[in-house]
């Protein structure tokens, strides 16, 4: 197996030195090897140049008004916390409403929570009654109808599913919910559970149309074993070669993004960085500060501190916070999905649909700067970052230097330099190894002062 493995690298390593991406870099024992199809290597750069997207956290823990783990936080007996959906009837929902509003903010694609950790589907699921369908008085499939929504209006769907169900024996025990909630876990079976969580992926994509990204999580719930000079070591084999590829044989071009919190491995096709901007690891997670540069990153951050609807958290970042937080990542190469809690009965909140009103706009005048950029050419600087596409490089200035001096250090052919929007000229320096630009005394960084240089062609 070993021999094999180097093999495999050995001609992932020559597939890159003649152009190829290296996708099997890295090569997990007992993984098998991981070749993305053209339709997956084309949804990646989709998914890539679209930068921003919406993350809805929300399920029948919206009715307590207290987050998504309201479950755990609070120590509710899971025999009461099932009798949650006979009273869960969010009569003013509307994925017309919901899509309308998300796709005004700029955001190219929706990630659902279509399972969360309490084990309640937001789908009609025939693997289980414990979904919206059946539980509920609702009695609506509400994956579907954002489907429905989403590919009308164009933007894409991923839905979110988590690999952890406290409420099932069968789902392995993890830390949260140790003996509590009447969960018995001498009843784990694994095998069991798997065919289950099988089963449910091949429902949602069978019978949901094309989906974006299957975005796991909780794989960080499991017990873990430290080993000498690793800080995580996973003690549980969640069989991810048999998760990833259901997926990718079912639809090919679905992305595969897992919230594990350390390294990426074969099967998937992005990198996530929950709460932080990748290579910070300010989050205190526990993540390894490795960055794939192989893959998409994406960065899934709150807008106010809770990810599912909190009653009492009025703590709502500013629009120019939000929008300093989108170019932060997409200066780091990454995607931002910004995450919202609608409420119990299907309404999100006004202090969300505002901030969404207000980076909509900011797109609006500056979305080229953000969307379809790389940001490989200088890596953050300390006033700002910069993104580039084709002949053309935004400077996102965020903290004005006292001297009013940017140096790039890149031996850039510089055609012009000016404000972007206004066009406004900038006086600037060109050497043979760097360019100097003297930012206007009366240029406003409280979000971002954006300068775009023109190269010459051939650079």
């Amino acid at each position: 197996m070993r021999r094999y493995l180097s093999l495999i690298a050995l001609l992932a390593l020559c597939l890159s030195a003649r152009g190829a991406v290296n996708y099997t870099e890295v090569v997990a024992e007992g993984i098998p090897a991981y070749i993305p199809s053209d339709a997956n290597l084309a949804s990646r750069e989709e998914f890539r140049e679209g930068r921003f997207g919406i993350f809805i956290h929300w399920g029948v823990y919206s009715m307590l008004g207290d987050g998504e783990c309201v479950m755990q936080e609070k120590d509710i007996d899971r025999r009461e916390y099932f009798t949650l959906p006979a009273g869960f009837y969010p009569s003013r929902f509307d994925a017309s409403g919901w899509v309308s509003a998300i796709k005004a903010s700029g955001a190219r694609y929706i990630t659902f929570t279509s399972r969360h950790v309490d084990g309640f589907s937001m789908f009609g699921s025939k693997s289980s009654t414990y979904n919206i369908v059946d539980a509920s008085p609702f009695g609506r499939d509400v994956v579907r109808e954002l489907s429905d929504e989403c590919h009308r209006q164009g933007l894409r769907l991923h839905l979110y599913y988590s690999l952890q169900d406290w409420g099932r024996d069968d789902s392995p025990q993890g830390r949260t919910m140790v003996n509590t909630c009447g969960k018995d876990a001498s009843k784990a079976d694994y095998s069991h559970y798997l065919d289950f969580m099988c089963s449910q992926l091949r429902e949602l994509l069978s019978s949901y149309g094309p989906i974006g990204c299957i975005w796991f999580d909780c794989d960080w719930d499991q017990i873990r074993k430290p080993l000498p000079g690793e800080k995580v070591k996973v003690d549980f084999d969640w069989q991810y070669d048999r998760l990833y590829g259901l997926i990718h044989s079912l639809q090919p071009a679905c992305l595969v993004g897992n919230n594990h919190h350390r390294e990426s491995i074969p099967g998937e096709d992005i990198q996530i960085f929950e709460r932080d901007v990748p290579g910070e690891n300010a989050a205190g997670l526990g993540r390894t500060s490795f960055v794939n540069r192989t893959l998409p990153l994406e960065t899934c951050q709150t807008m106010n501190r809770s990810w599912g609807y909190n009653v009492s958290d009025s703590d709502y970042k500013s629009v120019g916070e939000l929008v300093r937080l989108l170019v932060r990542t997409a200066g780091r190469d990454a995607n931002l999905l910004l995450n919202i809690g609608p409420r119990p009965d299907g309404t999100i909140p006004d202090e969300a649909l505002e901030r969404l009103e207000g980076i909509g706009k900011w797109l609006d005048a500056n979305g080229e700067t953000i969307y379809g950029t790389r940001a490989t050419m200088l890596p953050p600087q300390s006033w700002g970052v910069v993104t580039h596409k084709d002949t053309r490089v935004f400077v996102h200035v965020m903290d004005k230097p006292s001297d009013g001096q940017i140096v790039l250090p890149l031996p850039l052919k510089v055609k012009s330099v000016c404000c972007y929007g206004s066009g406004r000229p900038i006086r600037f320096k060109s050497g043979s190894d760097s360019v100097s630009v003297t930012i206007p005394s009366d240029a406003d960084c409280s979000t971002d002062y954006i300068i775009e240089i023109m190269l010459r062609s051939g650079r």
